[in-house]
């Protein structure tokens, strides 16, 4: 019984024991994973800056964090100076204990004891950057939870990490928080290249920041900066030569500012990057010295109350932006916080280039192709070259250098507003998003709205087509008009390399290139002081009715320039054009960029084709014979329609037929002739223009004179205007006949007027409504014209 009973009490024993363990177990392992999980994730839970870096890490911007606070996202490294100041002040033994240290503990209870306040701290930086992640009071109970948790990041962090979030989260007085933004803040460098003096004086910073603070407690805080010197001399840290020269550093007086070198920029990027460290492709050098460009021509414009501009630079073959000026770098209202860059705008003639490039690649142009500069209405829309003259016909490429507005409006409607409406889309021109009737032919004059942001990256596409398809054997990209990057982490995608072009052909760009290189001021003055020869750039300004809005967009084999002038609340100012307040910045922007050498000849995308040297079109039997380089359906185009065979004495001074003179002494001549309207403003703008000899007096005349109507053109709606005294002026009718001596006679509703001699203008007064307008010669020819009179 004794050994029975001996035996159960033995087992009773045992399992309670067993149970005993386990328990105890449990109770290790509830506490190892309470340990484990004391530690959040997430160890700050802050708000932060917005900071904006260049491609080289060098400090374009920051907005300040929503708590505000100047506190910079975390860094994952630390400056050794800094490193090595800020160990030796708070945490000699930093790098060889656990997490805390009992004997710096000890030796401040002992010290905060018979001080009878608290003198000393004994928390190592581990637990400092306990405390701060928590921001709790601080008492005994936080002081032992703050140790155990100090202990389990030591085991989740390195050594340099946990120095790193320490840098990042530390106080330096006022709302400035972290190591970087003291740097700006107080020395207005890096954190990485502060002197062993600086790095000094924000290592004791964090220790008192409300006590001291640079500007004020000046004695305090020089103590401790040069007792920490003291110290790193004695560590052999530093030299002597150092040291004394540390000594000799002032201590900062002020807060320095942050640098804004691409606030318009930062704020677009602020919006979705919100606490952020964004690295972008800016280039920081670049930057400030176009920030310099632009604000020297604000200086300049605001005395004509002009208060804004923006200015992009893109590079070509990676589509990266190099430099973004969003507005006028000014201290003054006048909506300097707007954007421009990608705000819609009234685009002036800086479409034409796309209508020339497109009518090339579509055959229906060829670059010397006389296009009609005459006086003209089309469906009551009366466009007007800038210097309100006309040329009669001027070859298209010279229409483009010169911006002719009248050539290129009779273009667009050669080419069709649809038409060329759907080639905008295809470049994503997306504030062009009305309907094709709803601007009309209004649409290469400015008649529709587009911002700086598009119309570089459209340029851009087009200069990097003309280099890779003759780097890459005639081929294309399938994306190659991708969109403008800004983000150093990404690269553009240009997509697939094809044989069909992207939107345009190589061979129409780089003609189209070649005419925007010669452009000149509106008015044709080629000798325009800003230009530089040596610098070959294809560029284009415009200009906006009512001199709201002035453009420059140039491009070179590398970079892409633009340029936007203006007012950003639409006000329009005298004087303010593209090639006037536009231009000279583009000039001056392109002169800080490298040089580089002109677009190669495509010759894989060109064929080279007689036309005709008088008239621009493929020549036929007859015409005198240029060669030119075209874009393959050039070989389309129409045939030369003005050159037309006539019959003339042996000297060419009179036309003559067999009924007035032998058919041995008649001479057939291929003779150059322009419409009348056409030939009336070209000869006086080409004195080797030969207009038609006369028949000689003796012969039958088998053509009759030509003539016909300046103004109006038929069917035309005309209204009637009052001059500042309240009068209507009178309407001036203008007819051009080949032969100007002949009199002519003028009748309105079959009643006659009057008539003219030499100068066909006649002035008419006609009451409101239908009106029919008949002009006769000396000859019996006649022409009408149906005009509508509205007051």
């Amino acid at each position: 019984m004794n050994f029975l009973n001996g035996l159960k009490s033995g087992g009773i024993q045992l399992i309670e024991k067993i149970e005993l363990n386990k328990l105890l177990s449990i109770f290790i392992v509830v506490i190892a994973l309470g340990y484990y999980f004391s530690l959040p994730v997430k160890l700050f839970d802050s708000s932060y800056s917005t900071v904006l870096e260049s491609e080289t890490g060098e400090l374009l911007g920051a907005k300040i964090a929503l708590d505000g606070q100047w506190r910079f996202p975390e860094t994952d490294s630390v400056s050794t100076k800094f490193a090595q100041c800020i160990v030796a002040f708070e945490d000699q033994y930093f790098y060889s204990h656990p997490g805390f240290n009992p004997i710096a503990m000890g030796n401040a209870m002992i010290q905060n004891y018979h001080a009878g306040r608290i003198v000393r701290g004994g928390s190592t930086l581990t637990q400092q950057v306990i405390r701060l992640s928590r921001g709790n009071k601080r008492t005994y109970l936080e002081k032992v939870l703050e140790l155990i948790l100090a202990t389990r990041l030591e085991l989740r962090y390195s050594k340099e990490q946990i120095l790193a979030k320490y840098a990042s989260h530390a106080p330096f007085g006022g709302n400035v928080v972290g190591l970087e933004m003291a740097a700006w803040r107080y020395f207005g460098v890096k954190s990485n290249q502060l002197s062993w003096a600086e790095s000094a004086t924000l290592a004791v910073l964090p220790n008192a920041p409300r006590l001291i603070y640079p500007g004020k407690n000046q004695q305090i805080l020089l103590q401790k900066r040069n007792r920490l010197l003291k110290k790193l001399l004695e560590r052999n840290v530093i030299d002597k030569p150092t040291y004394e020269l540390s000594l000799l550093e002032p201590l900062p007086e002020k807060p320095f500012d942050l640098p804004q070198i691409a606030p318009h920029l930062l704020e677009k990027l602020a919006l979705n990057n919100r606490g952020s460290r964004l690295r972008f492709t800016i280039n920081a050098e670049l930057q400030q010295r176009v920030n310099q460009v632009a604000k020297t021509y604000y200086d300049q414009y605001k005395q004509n109350e002009i208060h804004n501009l923006a200015i992009l630079i893109v590079n070509v073959k990676t589509r990266n932006i190099l430099s973004y000026v969003g507005n006028a770098p000014t201290t003054m209202d006048y909506q300097k916080d707007v954007d421009i860059i990608t705000a819609p705008r009234s685009t002036g003639s800086i479409l034409k280039p796309l209508l020339y490039a497109s009518m090339l690649d579509d055959g229906q142009l060829l670059p010397n192709t006389l296009v009609p500069d005459v006086p003209t209405q089309i469906s009551g829309y009366t466009p007007q070259n800038y210097n309100l003259t006309f040329d009669g016909a001027v070859p298209a490429h010279r229409a483009l250098a010169r911006s002719l507005n009248i050539p290129s409006v009779l273009m667009l409607q050669s080419y069709g507003v649809s038409k060329f409406y759907e080639q905008l889309q295809r470049f994503k021109l997306r504030d062009i998003s009305r309907s094709a009737d709803n601007y009309g032919l209004s649409l290469i004059l400015g008649g529709a709205e587009s911002n700086l942001w598009d119309l570089c990256r459209v340029y851009a596409g087009m200069s990097s087509t003309i280099d890779y398809f003759n780097k890459n054997q005639g081929t294309y990209r399938t994306q190659e008009f991708a969109d403008l990057n800004f983000n150093s982490a990404q690269t553009v995608n240009f997509g697939k390399q094809s044989y069909d072009k992207t939107i345009l052909g190589v061979g129409s760009i780089w003609l189209t290139y070649n005419a925007m290189e010669e452009l000149g001021r509106p008015e044709g003055d080629e000798a325009w002081r800003f230009y530089d020869s040596s610098l070959k750039i294809a560029w284009k300004t415009g200009t906006s009715f009512g001199n709201r809005d002035a453009w420059a967009i140039g491009t070179t084999s590398e970079y892409v320039v633009g340029i936007w002038v203006g007012n950003a609340t639409g006000e329009g100012r005298p004087e303010l054009t593209g090639v006037s307040s536009a231009a000279p910045i583009l000039f001056d922007v392109f002169n800080l960029l490298p040089r580089k050498p002109w677009f190669d000849i495509p010759l894989n995308d060109l064929v080279e084709v007689e036309v005709c040297s008088q008239s621009g079109y493929l020549a036929k039997p007859g015409c005198p014979i240029l060669k030119q380089m075209v874009p393959f359906k050039g070989e389309q185009t129409a045939l030369c329609p003005y050159h037309k065979t006539i019959h003339t004495t042996l000297d060419e001074l009179y036309r003559v037929n067999s009924s007035c003179e032998d058919v041995a002494n008649i001479k057939s001549v291929e003779w150059f002739i322009l419409p009348p309207v056409m030939e009336w403003f070209y000869k006086n703008q080409h004195i080797d223009y030969k207009p038609l000899p006369p028949f000689r007096s003796d012969c039958i005349k088998t053509q009759a004179p030509r003539m016909d109507f300046i103004y109006p053109k038929n069917n035309s709606k005309i209204y009637l205007t009052k001059d500042f005294s309240g009068k209507v002026q009178p309407v001036i009718l203008k007819i051009a006949h080949s032969t100007p001596d002949s009199e002519l006679y003028w009748y309105v509703d079959e009643v006659y007027m009057g008539a003219t001699k030499t100068f066909h203008e006649f002035e008419m007064s006609p009451n409101t409504g239908i009106h029919r307008i008949t002009v006769v010669d000396e000859a019996g020819n006649e022409i009408r014209r149906k005009i509508e009179i509205v007051r």
